[in-house]
């Protein structure tokens, strides 16, 4: 009995082939010698994700991401990515950011950060840079990831002025092979991990301040209602243990607290 072959879609973020996609060849060629892998490269140059700047009109957050003004090749990625068992985000530094299609990419996606949907599925991160300043971009990446809901892997921040010497060639190598291993561990988990503190924090806090504020006009409310988050321990089951159920009650209790103040302080105004 064969094991299904992963499905991998790397998303580059870079508008031609430099370092970047590169340092991406070099990453799908060390996968491929632990499995099988089906891959698809989504050049984000090539979609239309460009009919329009996020206005900030929140109706993608508070109606649905359906009644979004813009129409163009969003859904298409973001089906692209739901068929996916990972996912690579691969961008250069430029100006010690991600490019503009990449930030454009996920500002399209915002809702996504109300709304997590990609439990079970395994995300890393890969950025070229010539300098500095493309580590706070792995993790900002990282943190964007998390929020959509991937299991993170961590990615790794590749530095080499053009032309590289040879020792620059050895380093990225030896980054690119590591990276590697730990995006197939992540890939291959059997079992969806159970939450750090931190995204424990973040869910119970928002839930708590999303079902004490919203009601049933909300989007997010009832996405919260639909998924049974609004009483769940997290976003999926899984086995918290006694310290991070009691930790889940405290921070429960201090996001009521939190509504309860900001209710009667709009009763006042």
């Amino acid at each position: 009995m064969t094991s299904q072959v992963k499905k991998v879609t790397v998303f580059l973020g870079t508008p031609r082939k430099g370092a970047t996609y590169q340092a991406v060849q070099e990453f799908v060629a060390n996968l491929n010698t632990y499995t099988e892998i089906d891959w698809e490269y989504v050049c984000l140059n090539d979609y239309n994700l460009n009919t329009g700047k996020c206005k900030g009109c929140k109706l993608c957050f508070n109606k649905g991401e359906e009644y979004c003004s813009f129409n163009d090749d969003r859904d298409l990625l973001l089906e692209i990515m739901n068929n996916s068992d990972g996912v690579v985000l691969a961008t250069p530094n430029y100006s010690f950011q991600v490019t503009a299609l990449m930030k454009n990419f996920i500002d399209r996606l915002s809702f996504v950060l109300h709304r997590p949907r990609f439990f079970g599925k395994a995300l890393t991160v890969i950025v070229a840079q010539g300098v500095f300043g493309g580590s706070s971009i792995v993790k900002y990446l990282e943190s964007v990831g998390g929020d959509w809901g991937f299991q993170v892997v961590k990615g790794c921040c590749l530095t080499a002025i053009e032309p590289r010497t040879v020792v620059e060639q050895e380093k990225i190598t030896q980054e690119i092979k590591k990276a590697a291993a730990r995006f197939y561990k992540g890939l291959m988990r059997p079992t969806l991990p159970a939450p750090s503190f931190f995204r424990l924090f973040k869910f119970r806090i928002s839930r708590t301040m999303m079902m004490g504020i919203q009601d049933e006009t909300y989007r997010d409310y009832r996405y919260y209602k639909e998924k049974g988050w609004d009483k769940s321990d997290y976003y999926y089951d899984v086995s918290l243990g006694f310290i991070k159920k009691l930790t889940g009650r405290f921070i429960d209790y201090l996001g009521n607290r939190m509504v309860a103040k900001r209710k009667t302080m709009t009763l006042v105004n």
